[in-house]
């Protein structure tokens, strides 16, 4: 059987990204949103999310290049001058390790992230990370013991299968196959971990690749590769540009993933393969 989440990351980024999370699970594949908890349109994501009960919506823990939830003078060493997380993931990773401080200030910052979920009212459907953070040794740690209070929800396990991949795309073999070393080789301990504490996982991502750029062709390939099991595909959609969509990578196409969202040709090649559409909690099974 071949089931497969839909997500949009980045849900309460801005108002663009917003409306592109209601239309596309109103009227296209879309499944699932992840939630920003210091973003700046984060009200508004939880209102729409509110009139859509059949969109499973999970926490997008933040360390990284957005705001945290927590006043910057209780997180210092998270934040720079300007108040915002580093943009740096790899530098402040290391950090992470060697700081015990660092570390105590992370884990009061996701269990507010947390916390502010809860306030949601909304039921927490899975967890992941904003650029994959959530794979961190010291942070996944955190998930393992704050996920209890909300139900085990599941967790992204962000792997991309190699052969899959390349075979579906044709392209950029050398970057697929150290983006699966290197997410492979990381997961490992995310996957022990959350397994032991009880919670699911997916069986693959694909996206990971061709983050910011899942357009209709590239979706309509890789819906022809999906091997059985529990598969998600991930995006970052938006309606149109909005200020702050410059600090994006170059490479991301947000308007022509929320194209490929809603695309008839998707839908219809996804429903001609029998493929089942469902959120994190419905596709996943506990460990």
């Amino acid at each position: 059987m071949k089931k497969l989440i839909v997500t949009a990351d980045d849900f309460g980024l801005s108002l663009p990204v917003n409306e592109a999370v209601d239309l596309a699970h109103q009227h296209g594949i879309l499944t699932a949103a992840s939630l920003m908890m210091g973003a700046p349109a984060r009200d508004d994501a939880v209102e729409r999310a509110r009139k859509l009960p059949h969109l499973g919506v999970g926490i997008h823990l933040t360390l990284v290049d957005s705001c945290p939830v927590l006043p910057p003078t209780e997180v210092p060493g998270l934040v720079g001058q300007d108040g915002r997380f580093s943009t740096d993931p790899v530098k402040f990773g290391t950090a992470l390790f060697f700081s015990k401080d660092l570390r105590r200030q992370a884990e009061a910052e996701i269990t507010a992230q947390f916390d502010a979920f809860r306030k949601t009212g909304l039921t927490m459907d899975h967890i992941n990370g904003h650029q994959h953070f959530h794979m961190h040794p010291a942070i996944s740690k955190i998930i393992a013991r704050l996920a209890k209070d909300f139900g085990n929800p599941p967790v992204r396990i962000p792997v991309e299968p190699l052969f899959p991949s390349y075979t579906a795309t044709s392209d950029r073999f050398r970057d697929r196959l150290s983006g699966w070393v290197f997410f492979y080789a990381q997961s490992r301990l995310l996957r022990r971990r959350v397994r032991a504490a009880g919670l699911g996982v997916n069986d693959r991502v694909f996206g990971l690749n061709d983050s910011g750029a899942m357009t209709e062709t590239r979706v309509l390939q890789f819906l022809d590769k999906l091997p059985n099991g529990t598969t998600e595909f991930y995006f970052h959609p938006a309606t149109r540009r909005w200020p702050g969509v410059d600090n994006l990578p170059d490479d991301y196409r947000p308007m022509e993933e929320f194209a490929a969202l809603t695309s008839l040709n998707v839908k219809g090649k996804a429903n001609a393969l029998g493929i089942t559409l469902v959120p994190f909690r419905e596709a996943v099974r506990r460990a």
